[in-house]
């Protein structure tokens, strides 16, 4: 704080002090009126019903369906200049959905054809129900490996095949039904407590972990650890040196290379996006040949095998809701569910601000878990919008959700007659491909972001990535979102409270430590309280403030300046209190009152007032020291201290002793 002081003006009405002008209390409500209000507020913030209003009864229907099913909104105005422009990126991301939906379904422990399966019916699903343009609907990496975690624990795949993949759709239902529930309900806020930070360490440790899970696939291993832990993976990598294969390990390493070649490429030549969005595709024909010429099948190299042919099974009598697998099922599909949505809102948002449009998040969630609802009785498993896939369908054009049923068309062409063509696809080739998507989503820049801007955002960042490395995908999903949790609530308990000064002349008051040339003002101590006062940092204000105080006539005795007088308390930053909050400056109005000072309140919100009011402490500290600034305030008390002199006998052991 500057050395020099606040420099009095006095009033110039004749040496009576007039205030500019009165706090306002807001006047009374009736409590429906309110609760509706605050239920809007929560629920309804975008105000979804604002474009019904004054419309005849067949348009409101009209915009009903059309909000349920945008495809009623854009479909007539289709042209066919959008067509050939989605009809080249649902081909695109064809070539790329048919061999990532192959490998994650591998990596999820299902038969390889449910990639393919879920690359169908969702994708028409979303296609009509689902706000972004842009989104490519697929299977996901992490989702996948989610899935043959939580339900590895249960079922071994490869012993009950049957039941696992029945669990697989159920738990599919349950996720959807939540995303769904979520949407209709207006819920979207829940997933919010997933923070930027939360994501980007939950999606680097899952990432790492599906890349060591890959290892088996590469090296060639028949036996592999169900564990994901890093430790449990590299000790079953190192135990079976003497079963490595060298054949496939070369074939996994040249289709690497190729694949991350053409990333790097078509990054530096953004025009030449479709060589990474192609070479999957490129990969898989690739390798079929090369085992199919080589006979590499019978030298190590292990193939996909027989893909069955024809569309969709139906599967809703698969679905299981018996104990003790109702319960599994049910959590993998709720932490699942939560996980996809955040990943599908995200990158869906993320496009629609490079086009400058705007997606509805509770309408995104009805799209998504409708497509997973419907999907789990189609034989498909959960499904949201990958980021590499929407990338690539961004890339190459996409006008509407068109690209989607384009996508959906190739993959059932694929299925009807193409199937056949996979028997020698080398799994090998599935891994590299696994591997290059998920090298991706470590991203390491945004880490080193959050360690220069925020470093509790980095802990949070890095709990979650080592929680999903070194225990489970589980546990570091508990440890991020705690720690994110936690620290909301260190938000609201431990609020920040500042000193005001005076800023040179102005009658500006800011944070002292944030403008170091401010002046105080002689016997004033101004502090502002940055937050809500509830319950839950009542105490711990009560407790700063009467700090602040000693603080402030420690350093007053020290230096013999002016005695403190006032303790103006700025809520302008206060939105709300409650009970416990006007309990707190009740206490805090006697603690003053003890020490022989007067406290003062400037810029109380229409709540807090409200709520002042009513709890008759309006009354108490005297409407008279309430100021509608800290300017304001502050002038009154210095005409008090130039008007009024203090008595300085008073007995200053008293107040001390009283506190």
């Amino acid at each position: 704080m500057g050395n020099a002081d606040h420099v009095y003006q006095p009033s110039t009405n004749g040496g009576v002090h007039q205030c500019g002008h009165r706090v306002a209390i807001p006047p009374p409500q009736p409590f429906f009126k309110s609760f509706k209000n605050s239920l809007k507020e929560t629920f309804f913030p975008d105000d979804p019903l604002r474009q019904f209003k004054n419309k005849t009864p067949s348009r409101k229907f009209t915009l009903g369906l059309q909000y349920f099913l945008p495809i009623l909104e854009w479909g007539p105005r289709y042209s066919f200049q959008f067509l050939k422009a989605d009809l080249i990126a649902g081909i695109t991301i064809a070539s790329l959905a048919i061999p990532q939906g192959i490998s994650y379904a591998k990596l999820a422990n299902l038969p390889p054809i449910l990639g393919l399966y879920s690359s169908f019916i969702p994708p028409l699903v979303y296609a009509m129900m689902g706000s972004s343009r842009d989104l490519a609907v697929g299977t996901v990496a992490v989702a996948s490996l989610l899935t043959a975690s939580m339900l590895g624990q249960e079922v071994n795949a490869t012993e009950n095949p049957t039941l696992y993949l029945h669990l697989a759709f159920t738990a599919t239902l349950f996720a959807g039904l939540l995303q769904a529930s979520l949407g209709l309900l207006r819920l979207g806020f829940i997933v919010d407590f997933l923070s930027h930070a939360t994501i980007v360490g939950f999606m680097a440790g899952a990432a790492t972990v599906v890349c060591l899970q890959q290892l088996k696939g590469i090296l060639g291993l028949d036996h592999f650890t169900h564990s994901t832990d890093i430790i449990s993976v590299l000790r079953s990598v190192f135990t079976q040196t003497h079963q490595w294969r060298w054949e496939s390990g070369v074939l996994g390493v040249g289709f690497l290379f190729f694949l991350l070649i053409t990333k790097y490429f078509s990054k530096r030549r953004p025009k030449f996006f479709w060589t990474s969005a192609m070479a999957p595709l490129t990969s898989v024909i690739l390798g079929s040949l090369l085992v199919y010429l080589t006979h590499a099948e019978k030298h190590g190299v292990q193939v996909i095998g027989n893909l069955k042919k024809g569309l969709n099974p139906p599967s809703f009598g698969d679905f299981v809701f018996t104990s003790p697998y109702l319960s599994t099922a049910v959590k993998t599909g709720m932490i699942t569910g939560i996980i996809a949505l955040a990943e599908g809102i995200a990158v869906g948002r993320s496009f629609a601000m490079f086009k400058q449009y705007n997606i509805d998040g509770n309408k995104e969630m009805v799209a998504i878990g409708t497509m997973n609802i419907v999907g789990s009785c189609f034989s498909c498993y959960l499904t949201t919008g990958p980021f590499s896939r929407s990338a690539v369908n961004f890339n190459a054009g996409c006008k509407t959700a068109m690209s989607n049923v384009i996508m959906a068309i190739a993959v059932m062409f694929t299925l009807l007659f193409l199937t056949p063509l996979f028997h020698y696809t080398p799994l090998v080739v599935l891994s590299a491909i696994i591997i290059a998507a998920m090298l991706g989503l470590i991203d390491y820049e945004a880490a080193i972001h959050l360690w220069k801007v925020d470093k509790f955002d980095f802990l949070v960042c890095m709990g979650a990535y080592v929680g999903v490395v070194f225990a489970s995908v589980e546990v570091g999903l508990v440890i991020a979102v705690a720690i994110s949790v936690l620290r909301l609530l260190l938000f609201v308990a431990r609020p920040r409270t500042f000193v005001l000064g005076n800023i040179p002349n102005s009658t500006i008051y800011r944070n002292v430590e944030q403008y170091p040339n401010t002046n105080n003002v002689p016997g004033v101590l101004i502090l502002e309280i940055n937050a809500p006062i509830y319950f839950a940092n009542s105490s711990y204000l009560r407790e700063r403030i009467s700090r602040w105080i000693d603080e402030e006539e420690d350093k007053l005795k020290s230096t013999g300046e002016t005695s403190l007088q006032y303790i103006i308390l700025d809520l302008s930053a206060v939105g709300n209190i409650d009970t416990s909050g006007i309990s707190m400056l009740e206490e805090v109005k006697k603690i003053t009152d003890r020490r022989g000072l007067k406290l003062v309140l400037a810029n109380p919100g229409a709540e807090v007032m409200k709520k002042l009011n009513k709890s008759k402490f309006l009354e108490n500290i005297g409407q008279e020291w309430v100021y509608l600034t800290v300017g304001e305030a502050v002038e009154a008390c210095n005409y008090k201290l130039h008007t009024c002199k203090p008595d300085t006998t008073k007995e200053e052991t008293q107040a001390w002793n009283n506190v």
